[in-house]
């Protein structure tokens, strides 16, 4: 009995012991199952939204000075004393001083940087740059001289700017001098920067002025000095609380009425000027000085850190207004439009809501009473209504139902970039399915405004979408942030495409990903940053037209485009005096391309050049397209001939001839550029072999078109240019006969000797005439105009008159320039015809094929004493032709040399 007792007693062990590790196991399947659906929730379900930040309070939380208040001293609390050395504000000073007069003067700004790579020199050009100002850098000579700075008696430049001060203050005696005389007569001011470093001394005096400098010093609290005249766009109502970044920051103090602060701040301790004497409770010191002239007839404006602050970029550009007159300077009014692409766009989740729709338009309300006529601009893609969760659908309605309250603008139909339609037609099928479907929902269609989804089609020009936009939608407007490049944005530029203008595009920061506050990129201080000051603001600052782009997601969740534009607006209208406004995109255009009409006109860019470009750019396009060389001219020197030569080589292929123009294209040079890329390179074929192959082009108008270098490096900044050269007297000698030929009235109806020597009040036909006559043949700054977009190891100059009696020669160089093989045997493709009296092509039998009619015409020889006039005429220009050539190191043409023999 003990046994079997025994023997159940282990049975019943053994099936506890069972059980409890069955049980253990289904507890960590348990487990295991729980963490797996809590993942799968975590992940799939829709986040807890927190409440939206509040945009910026009202102004306020500063207290700053009062236009009464005196300056340079503390904040205005009472028993806060001055701070020593600076004079208190007396009306009698500012009345000493000279109203900026520089009009004799270019509006052009000189800049003396460190290094072409120094941060501060960098920001200080991207200003200028973003401004539109024009500008020249120059490497601060410790030793040498300085610069030009008249020419014809008018100063070449409006302002000077010094990276570091102290570069300027330790001229050495001579160009001392003679900057300061030159900016006394022309009234030029001066704008310098001190940066304290690890060598800087605790105190010192600025050589040769009454004003001391303290560096290494950490600041705080930030003031506008409300006297300062400099003060423009600058609003000096406002306190920057809070400690200013870094603790090498410079002061100035004078006892001299010459200097009123404009930027003053406390220290943030007191015994931080210590090694100076006590100082009252509280003071304020300048940081930013305005010299006003008193001292030596030069006003100045010193700047004791960089521009890294955001407030010193401020008043940097009120600092050139005021020493150029506001020659250099904006007005006061800003425009802004905010566009809000892919309404009815975007994944569940991420869309609009009904409460999200009512923020819009109670936003939309109050920025009304702070930017008169702001609208938010609404762009649809009509396929993805109600494509959202029924929240987000009421939504859609919701927006539909207040479609009167906003401006609203066509994306495509499905949103499908336009550079993948290659049919006109279908492109236009899919606006008229979006432009139907705002019809029967009771959108507004007439704003004549439109942007493509990622801006594809727009630049590079896609011509179908031009051609679509304007048959469908009647468009006049739309924008972009890739003319001429998305970076740096300070490039971005408008012009008018087909009758389309088109507007540069600018962002804010906020994409279709960023939709959280918490989870801004960098943290949510980064949006901020860019609001106060940062970049957001100066797009505002430095533009006086901004199309924001924002997306359908940066209005619901956390609706960061209502805090980011809400917030903006009252930042700038805290801290500055300049106007906001909106006004609908048709007008808005016109009113940019009144501020700059210069940029009515494209620069067409390489689109394989950019990455961007090509992947938005057509894939039936492709640069291998476009010529490898140019033959720019000029007219009457042989191009033609040497067209033809080059067209015999197996390896090289001409364009296509123009119906109009017959071997020539003639497209930098005229209104064939108006007609975009995509029709210059129909007039080239498919290359079988892109890296054998050569095209070219002969335009022989390029060589004395202003535009035509630039235009021509923008597309094709690695072609290589051939410029062929004759004696300039026989060039215009031949453009004469070749006017009589065409039957030219003027040249018809004149002798050669009257064409040229006709004075200034002569017939304009006439003038006409003898300008083309004798401008080309001023070869120098032509070619120096190609040299200023092309490297001199791209350009070669071909000798026309050995082109004529000797072409194998001339074209066994041009071979070895372009880089072109095989190397061509021209000895035996070419055979002189005495009838015609040049070289022409060898055919089967030995035969001559030559030219046309048109070429190698008789004509009288020029009498002697035309020639005689004619080269006395081109005496100092053919001198600079040789002073150029031999610079870049090239051989002399067989006419110069004979030129310069005859003058011995």
């Amino acid at each position: 009995m003990v046994g079997a007792g025994l023997g159940v007693w282990k049975l019943m062990r053994g099936v506890r012991q069972l059980e409890l590790h069955r049980l253990i196991l289904a507890l960590i399947i348990f487990c295991l199952l729980s963490m797996a659906f809590l993942a799968y929730y975590v992940s799939n379900s829709p986040k807890i939204k927190e409440a939206p930040p509040l945009p910026f309070s009202d102004c306020g939380g500063g207290g700053g000075m009062s236009p009464g208040a005196s300056t340079g001293a503390a904040g205005g609390g009472p028993g806060v004393q001055r701070a020593p050395l600076f004079l208190p504000q007396r009306q009698g000073r500012l009345r000493q001083v000279k109203a900026v007069d520089n009009s004799r003067t270019e509006p052009v700004v000189l800049v003396f940087v460190e290094s072409i790579y120094s941060q501060l020199g960098q920001e200080i050009i991207a200003i200028l740059e973003s401004s539109r100002f024009h500008y020249r850098t120059e490497i601060a000579p410790g030793k040498g001289d300085m610069p030009t700075l008249t020419e014809h008696n008018r100063g070449r430049y409006t302002l000077i700017i010094y990276e570091n001060v102290l570069k300027y203050v330790n001229l050495d005696a001579w160009n001392r001098d003679l900057l300061d005389k030159y900016c006394v007569e022309y009234g030029v001011g001066v704008i310098g920067f001190f940066k304290a470093n690890e060598n800087s001394l605790l105190s010192a005096q600025l050589k040769g002025f009454p004003l001391f400098l303290h560096s290494h010093l950490g600041l705080r609290d930030y003031r506008i000095n409300p006297n300062a005249p400099l003060l423009y766009i600058t609003k000096p109502n406002q306190v920057e609380q809070g400690s200013l970044p870094g603790d090498d920051w410079t002061i100035f103090q004078s006892n001299h009425s010459t200097y009123e602060p404009v930027l003053l701040a406390s220290t943030k301790s007191s015994e931080a000027l210590a090694h100076f004497g006590p100082s009252p409770l509280r003071a304020l010191y300048a940081t930013v000085v305005q010299d006003l002239g008193l001292h030596d007839g030069i006003q100045r404006v010193l700047f004791g850190n960089n521009l890294n602050y955001w407030l010193h970029k401020l008043v940097f550009v009120d600092s050139i207004a005021y020493l150029t007159g506001k020659r250099l300077c904006l007005s006061l009014d800003r425009h802004i439009l905010v566009d809000v692409d892919d309404i009815f766009v975007g994944k569940e989740g991420t869309r609009m809501k009904v409460s999200d729709v009512e923020a819009l338009l109670n936003t939309q309300n109050k920025l009304r009473a702070l930017v008169p006529n702001f609208t938010f601009n609404l762009g649809f893609s009509g396929k993805f209504y109600h494509t959202g969760t029924d929240e987000e659908d009421r939504g859609d309605d919701m927006l539909l139902q207040h479609r009167m309250d906003f401006w609203w603008f066509p994306h495509m139909w499905s949103h499908m970039q336009p550079h993948l339609f290659h049919n006109v037609s279908v492109l236009a099928e899919q606006m008229r399915l979006n432009k139907v479907f705002a019809q029967e929902h009771g959108i507004p269609t007439d704003m004549g405004y439109a942007v493509a989804p990622h801006h594809s089609g727009v630049y590079p020009v896609h011509s179908q979408l031009y051609e679509a936009w304007k048959s469908v939608w009647g468009i006049k407007v739309t924008s972009t942030e890739e003319y001429p490049h998305l970076r740096p944005a300070r490039y971005r530029r408008g012009f008018i495409h087909n009758g389309i203008q088109v507007l540069p595009r600018q962002t804010c920061g906020l994409f279709t990903h960023t939709i959280f506050y918490n989870e801004y990129p960098g943290g949510s201080k980064e949006l901020d940053k860019s609001i106060r000051g940062g970049e957001l603001f100066l797009t505002v600052l430095l533009n006086p037209i901004s199309i924001f782009m924002t997306h359908l997601s940066n209005y619901g969740n956390d609706r960061l485009g209502l805090y980011t534009f809400e917030s903006l607006v009252k930042f700038v209208q805290c801290w500055t005096n300049l106007r906001l406004q909106t006004l609908p995109p048709v007008r808005l255009a016109e009113k940019y391309f009144q501020i700059f009409p210069e940029e009515r006109d494209p620069l067409w860019q390489n689109p394989c050049h950019d990455k961007r470009h090509k992947d938005i750019w057509s894939k039936e396009k492709t640069c291998d397209r476009l010529p490898k060389f140019l033959v720019i001219g000029p007219q009457k020197t042989g191009t033609t001939a040497l067209h033809s030569f080059l067209s015999l080589h197996p390896a090289v292929t001409s364009s296509f001839p123009s119906t109009t123009t017959f071997e020539e294209i003639q497209f930098f040079s005229g209104a064939n550029y108006d007609n975009g890329i995509d029709w210059y390179m129909d007039f080239f074929p498919f290359p079988s072999n892109v890296s054998t192959d050569f095209m070219f082009e002969k335009s022989a108008n390029y060589f004395d078109t202003e535009a035509a270098p630039k235009r021509a490096a923008a597309l094709l900044p690695r072609a290589k240019v051939l410029a062929v050269l004759i004696n300039p007297s026989d060039r215009a000698y031949s453009w004469y006969q070749h006017q009589r030929a065409h039957q030219d009235p003027a040249a018809l109806n004149n002798t050669f000797h009257a064409v040229v020597t006709a004075g200034p009040s002569g017939p304009r036909d006439l003038l006409a005439l003898q300008r083309r006559c004798l401008h080309p043949g001023a070869y120098a700054p032509h070619l120096e105009r190609w040299l200023q977009h092309y490297q001199p190891s791209q350009l070669h100059i071909v000798d026309g008159a050995l082109l004529r009696s000797n072409p194998a020669l001339m074209m066994e160089g041009i071979q070895r320039f372009l880089g072109v093989t095989p190397i061509f045997n021209y000895t035996q493709a070419l055979m002189y015809d005495d009838s015609k009296g040049f070289w022409c092509q060898r055919v089967e039998g030995g035969r001559a094929k030559c030219l046309g009619k048109s070429k190698g015409r008789k004509y009288p020889e020029m009498s002697p004493e035309l020639r005689a006039f004619l080269a006395g005429h081109y005496r100092e220009h053919n001198m600079e032709l040789l002073r150029l050539l031999n610079r870049l190191g090239h051989a002399l043409p067989s006419w110069l040399r004979q030129e310069l023999q005859s003058w011995s």
